[in-house]
């Protein structure tokens, strides 16, 4: 029983490596190749649903949700490594990296650093600890376990599309525009 519950951290510490670099690469390298490819410009914007949230005077709905809907997985796995942690300390370590990223952005210029992004990513890991919390409830003992099937098969679908993206790429069928 204690083998399987040290297989299944490991499994999850390998999914959130994997998660995190995928990650890593969206946000601050903004799925580039080079550092040449990436922007070049520092913005910093502390008015929620302002900046980049804002195309042509409306409020971009979508770029809101791609930052929730892409932090919902830390706030899983996150739960799923350390279920003794207090809701808030989790949801510190969460908006904690969100912070980084969006402080990295502005640190190496490469982008907007912005509060919505960043209220975006820590309420989608406000969610994904709320999965995992009704996870838990659902299926007690077996949750992890569940949680890192699911997580497998949604970390494999990923790595299939970035590798897609970079085959593409690669190949010229389509070029990033970085604004």
């Amino acid at each position: 029983m204690e083998k399987s519950k040290n297989n299944q951290k490991t499994m999850t510490a390998g999914l959130l490596a994997v998660y995190l670099f995928a990650l890593t690469w969206i946000i601050v390298f903004k799925m580039q190749f080079s550092f040449q490819d990436l922007p070049d410009f520092r913005e910093i914007n502390l008015i929620p649903f302002a900046g980049s949230a804002n195309v042509n005077n409306q409020i971009d709905f979508n770029e809101i949700i791609y930052n929730v809907l892409a932090f919902i997985p830390f706030g899983i796995y996150i739960s799923t490594l350390k279920p003794n942690w207090s809701f808030l300390k989790r949801i510190t370590v969460i908006a904690g990296v969100s912070l980084l990223f969006e402080g990295l952005q502005f640190i190496f210029a490469i982008g907007a650093s912005d509060i919505t992004d960043f209220m975006g990513n820590t309420l989608g890991g406000i969610i994904g600890v709320g999965v995992y919390i009704v996870f838990c409830k659902l299926f007690s003992t077996k949750a992890t376990k569940i949680l890192n099937v699911l997580a497998s098969i949604g970390t494999i679908c990923i790595v299939a599309l970035l590798l897609l993206l970079i085959y593409l790429r690669i190949s010229g069928v389509i070029i990033y525009k970085v604004s």
